[in-house]
């Protein structure tokens, strides 16, 4: 059985034909970041008017930290539906190819996340209203299980030997940038409009706004995947989908290790952005147009961290520099209630300090969740293993960090972090002794 530290650092797979040598990392590179700016733009947008729309439009009956409650228990739907999506839309690449898969799962993706910009409140037509944000909201998971196109991994299998941190990093530059475009979004309109008018009609111009980035990324994917040099890199890579069941039975054990891996990340993710804002605008009188500049500031710094994670895990190795960041987070996980809990400028540093650490550790995680499978089995067991990486954990931690400060103060908030981070290393020292068992 591969293992995944092994993959990790190992160098990239041999070059396919003289044709495929024809397309360069670099030119993969960009589809990719822009594909993932989208999806990330379209996750962020959500994420941000869960905070600070949909409890007031949808639960607006409830005290104010229960609608909070309710919002993100809806904001959790999308992660348990992205495995479907991945199961469903393997089954249409493997009978119409990547392109046709690729154009449903994006047009799904903007359409649901369009859709919401239409939907009437509670007040109009009552409960039908929640059915309906939870059915988009599951829309847009099986979109994102679905919009899996392989070029991560196509990326990682024709990078430099000596440069695989760095272009492990590239995917991942997706959020940051998706992240500053919903936040500047949300925070103009914030600022501008008074808040009757923002709940009202202002709230909605981002979902519009996410529906056109979708198409322009959709285009700019399609160039790349359906291209016949494209084609045959795939080919030459075996990267094609294969029956879920199949490769679960395959990689089991490596997928559940891989999902493990990044668990400090992923918890540390909506720790840094979703739930902070949830805070201050439950418990602080901090403005939240405000806030939202100081997490693009944030995001900036995560951004930043992510290209120096690249150059970092080019000279010690993807598994330790994830090694390290999770015992940062572990340590930043005791600060965090102070900081949180302390006054505007304590939560600044809170969202600085942990914007920079989410950089440096998301950099590498894609290498972690897209470990180096056999290329047989690496696009479907890569995609599954990202998706259960999400679910657990990042899926549910806005709800259950927000119900466990709420009753029990803010130290609960950074044992979920810490709890994180142990995860992280218990898996990166499992993975080793699969590694040791194997040799």
């Amino acid at each position: 059985m591969a293992t995944l530290s092994r993959d990790l650092d190992s160098p990239a797979s041999s070059a396919g034909s003289g044709h495929d040598s024809a397309v360069s990392p670099g030119e993969i590179a960009i589809g990719v970041v822009i594909g993932r700016t989208a999806e990330f733009f379209d996750f962020f947008v959500y994420a941000i008017a869960s905070v600070l729309v949909f409890p007031h439009f949808f639960f607006p009956q409830a005290q104010p930290l229960d609608a909070m409650l309710y919002s993100f228990a809806v904001f959790a739907l999308a992660f348990v539906a992205r495995p479907i999506g991945s199961i469903f839309f393997m089954e249409v690449d493997r009978r119409h190819g990547r392109g046709v898969k690729l154009t449903m799962a994006m047009f799904l993706l903007g359409g649901s996340t369009a859709a919401m910009a239409f939907l009437p409140g509670t007040e109009d037509i009552g409960p039908a209203a929640i059915a309906l944000l939870a059915l988009f909201r599951i829309g847009q998971g099986l979109a994102l299980g679905g919009a899996w196109d392989g070029l991560a991994s196509l990326l990682a299998l024709n990078a430099p030997p000596n440069r695989r941190g760095w272009y492990a990093m590239m995917p991942q530059l997706g959020a940051p940038l998706g992240f500053m475009l919903a936040s500047a979004l949300f925070s103009f309109f914030l600022i501008n409009l008074s808040t009757a008018d923002f709940l009202d009609w202002g709230w909605r111009y981002p979902f519009f706004v996410a529906f056109a980035i979708n198409v322009v990324a959709l285009f700019a994917r399609l160039r790349l995947v359906v291209t016949e040099h494209f084609e045959r890199l795939y080919a030459s890579k075996d990267l094609e989908a294969q029956r879920v069941s199949v490769t679960m039975k395959q990689q089991g054990a490596n997928i559940l290790v891989g999902a493990f891996v990044p668990l400090a990340t992923f918890a540390l993710f909506h720790l840094v952005t979703v739930f902070p804002l949830s805070w201050v605008s439950l418990y602080t009188d901090h403005n939240a147009g405000d806030f939202l500049m100081t997490e693009f500031a944030g995001a900036v710094l995560g951004t930043i961290g992510i290209v120096a994670s690249g150059l970092i895990a080019d000279r010690t190795g993807r598994r330790t520099l994830l090694a390290v960041c999770a015992v940062l987070i572990a340590i930043f996980s005791f600060v965090t209630p102070m900081l949180l809990g302390g006054g505007p400028t304590a939560r600044v540093v809170f969202v600085l300090v942990g914007f920079a650490l989410l950089g440096l550790s998301f950099g590498q995680a894609a290498g972690a969740v897209a470990s180096n499978f056999p290329n047989r089995d690496r696009y479907t067991a890569s995609a599954l293993t990202s998706d259960i990486a999400w679910m657990v954990g990042a899926g549910f931690a806005p709800f259950v960090a927000l119900a466990l400060s709420s009753r029990f103060g803010l130290a609960l908030v950074g044992a979920y972090l810490l709890s994180g981070a142990v995860c992280t290393l218990a898996a990166l020292r499992v993975n080793r002794e699969l590694e040791l068992k194997q040799d």
